[in-house]
């Protein structure tokens, strides 16, 4: 610690100088954070999640551990909100972008429909390709479509999304293009799945760009968390043909299609304002678009 001393008398004050980052780490650690908060935020999610996941990872089972499993979900969510706290950011804006929900009703087919539509042409594709498909299997699976909706929005991957679109997206948005920031995010989303996929963590890239034109359409993580619950069951039960290399590879063309043509069709924009100013140290709250925003 430095000190000053002003001249001798009854009046004399000493004055503290600043800590030395030499002797303190939590300055130092805080003064990285604020400096990088995607970074910090991306280490966090990571650490928190792998850490509760990581029983079942290798293999225990019982109630306890499907418990810290769902508990890992939360990872991401925690993170934004510790490292907010940590940077300065208000909170308060944050977590109102989950509680939006005053949106013109075309966000949510959206957020509804486009899974289920990008599936339908991924079973078209097979068709013409000559694979079977089971048009029964629909009705067949239409319980299991809503319970794993309903499972994603309320105690999974949902979830995920006040730290993914609520936090990370927006600050990488300051400093870099709408397609880069997407496809950084699509990076940092894929390798915080690495303990339950595998060699198929980046995965989430397939459709990470969809998940940008609604958040920057719409400012709302409500929505961003509709739109996850209705990939997840779509994923899962929309397919009407028996898994093969053909299906893996539909449904990597199809999504990849539609990414770019998103990307395309709003000229690498993806929903966000032509004129939206750089907010680095703001509150990020939610993009607001105006009646002059170019989709």
């Amino acid at each position: 610690m430095t000190i000053r001393h002003r001249a001798a008398g009854p009046d004399r004050t000493v004055l503290p100088g600043p800590p030395s980052p030499t002797h303190d780490g939590g300055p130092r650690l805080r003064r990285w954070t604020i400096a990088h908060p995607v970074a910090a935020y991306a280490l966090l999610a990571y650490a928190l999640s792998w850490v509760l996941w990581s029983p079942s990872v290798l293999g225990a089972g019982g109630p306890v551990v499907v418990t810290l499993f769902f508990l890992g979900v939360l990872g991401p969510a925690t993170s934004a909100l510790i490292v907010s706290r940590v940077i300065g950011a208000p909170v308060r804006p944050w977590a109102e972008q989950l509680l939006k929900w005053r949106v013109p009703i075309r966000y949510y087919l959206y957020a509804l429909g486009l899974p289920a539509l990008l599936f339908a042409l991924v079973n078209l594709e097979l068709l013409l390709l000559g694979r079977d498909i089971d048009l029964e299997l629909l009705s067949e699976r239409l319980p299991a479509y809503l319970a794993t909706f309903a499972l994603v929005l309320t105690v999974g991957g949902g979830l995920e999304e006040p730290g993914w679109r609520g936090f990370a997206l927006p600050r990488l948005q300051d400093s870099h293009t709408p397609v880069r920031a997407t496809l950084v995010l699509g990076v940092i989303w894929g390798i915080w799945h690495l303990p339950l996929y595998g060699p198929a963590f980046l995965g989430p890239m397939l459709f990470v760009f969809f998940y940008t034109w609604l958040y920057n359409r719409t400012g709302s993580v409500l929505l961003c968390v509709l739109l996850h619950a209705s990939f997840t069951p779509a994923l899962d039960h929309l397919v009407l043909s028996g898994d093969s290399l053909a299906v893996d590879l539909a449904i990597l063309l199809t999504l990849v299609a539609g990414a770019l043509l998103l990307v395309g069709v709003t000229r690498g924009r993806l929903g966000r304002p032509d004129d939206t100013p750089s907010t680095a140290g703001a509150t990020h709250g939610p993009t607001t678009p105006t009646t002059h925003v170019r989709t």
